[in-house]
């Protein structure tokens, strides 16, 4: 339970021409960011294709399935959670079939399950227990933004009751240790990583289980997520929301208007290319590579929306102005506290929209997805009984920025592998009280905008593996060599005397 501070804020604005006196009170406390899974640990040739596509272009033609193994009707809220608490899927895995519930990440690549009894989770996957389980009999840890597991790696088969017909068999992680991965108050004992090989530990060898599913069944490589947590409380209450996740292509049901895409720039995340954002009509004018700092990436198991700390700063500024916020705690902004105002007030119209322009894959034009402030200023409950409270659903970083679920509630977002891009439509399920909360538009020229917005961040994690192994290896050359040298029989001169050279390697070994 969050304590309340003593002292209360008033919160004036101006509308119309008269004052009004809000009474806002802070209330301090830890926020569970319990999916805030950003794989720094956890990674994507820009199409040619045009970019006002619309739901009859070229995405729907990959959802057709000759082979009948998908039905995208079936898949249709498969998903239970939040964001708070992450949006997961059920599936039986093993044999004879085990039933647990697994996050869904787009932000990582390892497929792993609890293995060992843990506190805050009420059931496990029981490898003895399972005749088709084989031990590959390799260690695998990975870390997250906020927490860590580790395991082994191993094989089994898996099913998914709501997902395409078949059995199929996957990469599986063990998880015997963790570390603030499994937290109070979420229903999922496992991770389904649905990003690129390239992110996989312990290497990109460790097929991911959507590479997997696409290779054994056939099903189009592309698949599509809706989550249905627009505006609910981001807390431990008893009913999840749910959403969709379709395997195999787009479920026209799931959203409205156009589909808008993206290109994938890099196959590790979904990493993609962000040009600008607005607060309100304030364009914050940054450099676009701001913007793009070490990555922009789409990650459906990040709670919040996450920002380079320079546009955090600006973002957060521009909201004070925009929404005549003044006084306001710099406790709330950073996420040590709520806001709360008496039941029957909400903040909500005093706080401006936000958009994010995205390259479109024509590059010269880009695309705007908006969110409004339900979707960011979201509530908490079990706090007090005269109170609504709320958390920012905006945080800075320090790995770039992240489209996490606070803007993908907003949206039914395609993942299309097949032909590199992200696709974003507003969902049919992003509304609160019947209005929408997501707006998306275009196109926008982007012939203004430098066409290098994603250069010059910070050296990736693959890259530097790369570097460490290319040096290892010249290393281990010079090496070979001094002991050639130093075991080989010397080469002398008639008066029996060493060379300067072999008498110089000679000195180093030493």
């Amino acid at each position: 339970m969050l304590l309340c501070r003593v002292s209360v804020f008033f919160l004036c604005f101006w509308t119309s021409n008269s004052h009004y006196n809000i009474p806002l009170k802070i209330f301090t406390g830890k926020f569970n960011s319990s999916v805030d899974l950003d794989l720094s640990s956890l990674k994507l040739g820009e199409s040619s294709l045009k970019q006002n596509e619309t739901d009859s272009g070229n995405g729907l033609s990959l959802a057709s399935d000759p082979s009948g193994t998908v039905n995208f009707l079936d898949m249709v809220n498969n998903l239970k959670g939040d964001a708070g608490r992450g949006y997961y899927l059920e599936m039986m895995i093993g044999t004879p079939g085990q039933t647990l519930n697994i996050l869904v990440d787009t932000g990582s690549s390892n497929f792993a399950v609890a293995a060992a009894a843990h506190p805050y989770i009420t059931h496990y996957f029981n490898r003895a227990l399972s005749s088709t389980y084989r031990s590959a009999g390799r260690a695998v840890e990975v870390k997250y933004t906020q927490g860590s597991w580790e395991g082994e790696l191993g094989t089994d088969l898996i099913s998914i009751p709501k997902g395409p017909n078949g059995t199929i068999s996957i990469n599986i992680a063990a998880i015997l240790f963790s570390s603030d991965f499994f937290l109070p108050g979420v229903n999922w004992q496992g991770i389904l990583g649905l990003a690129y090989p390239l992110l996989a530990r312990p290497d990109s060898s460790v097929e991911p289980f959507f590479n997997s599913m696409v290779r054994q069944t056939g099903i189009p490589n592309i698949f599509s997520l809706q989550m249905c947590g627009a505006g609910l409380s981001a807390s431990n209450t008893a009913d999840p929301a749910g959403g969709s996740l379709i395997m195999g292509g787009i479920e026209p049901t799931l959203y409205r208007g156009s589909m808008w895409y993206t290109p994938i720039l890099e196959e590790w995340y979904y990493q993609v290319e962000v040009l600008k954002l607005e607060v309100g009509d304030q364009n914050l004018n940054l450099d676009c590579r701001e913007y793009n700092s070490d990555k922009a990436i789409v990650d459906s198991g990040t709670t919040l929306l996450r920002l380079p700390v320079n546009v955090f700063n600006a973002v957060v500024e521009a909201i004070t102005q925009t929404s005549l916020i003044q006084d306001f705690s710099s406790g709330f902004w950073t996420g040590s506290k709520l806001a709360c105002w008496l039941k029957g007030e909400t903040p909500l119209k005093f706080f401006p929209k936000i958009s994010i322009y995205l390259r479109a894959t024509n590059a010269s034009q880009s695309f705007r997805i908006t969110i409004l402030p339900q979707l960011y200023i979201q509530p908490i409950t079990d706090i007090d009984g005269t109170l609504n409270c709320y958390r920012f659903g905006i945080s800075p970083s320090a790995n770039g920025l992240v489209i996490g679920a606070t803007v993908m509630e907003g949206f039914y977002v395609v993942f299309d592998r097949a032909q590199k891009r992200v696709g974003f439509a507003v969902s049919t399920c992003a509304e609160t009280g019947g209005v929408p909360v997501a707006e998306i538009s275009g196109p926008f020229s982007a012939v203004d905008v430098t066409s290098e917005c994603v250069g010059g961040f910070a050296i990736r994690e693959p890259l530097l593996w790369i570097i460490a192994y290319a040096l290892m290896g010249v290393c281990a050359l010079v090496l070979v060599i001094l002991l050639v040298l130093l075991f080989l029989p010397c080469r002398r001169r008639r008066d029996g005397e060493i060379t300067d050279q072999s008498s110089l390697v000679r000195h180093r070994i030493k």
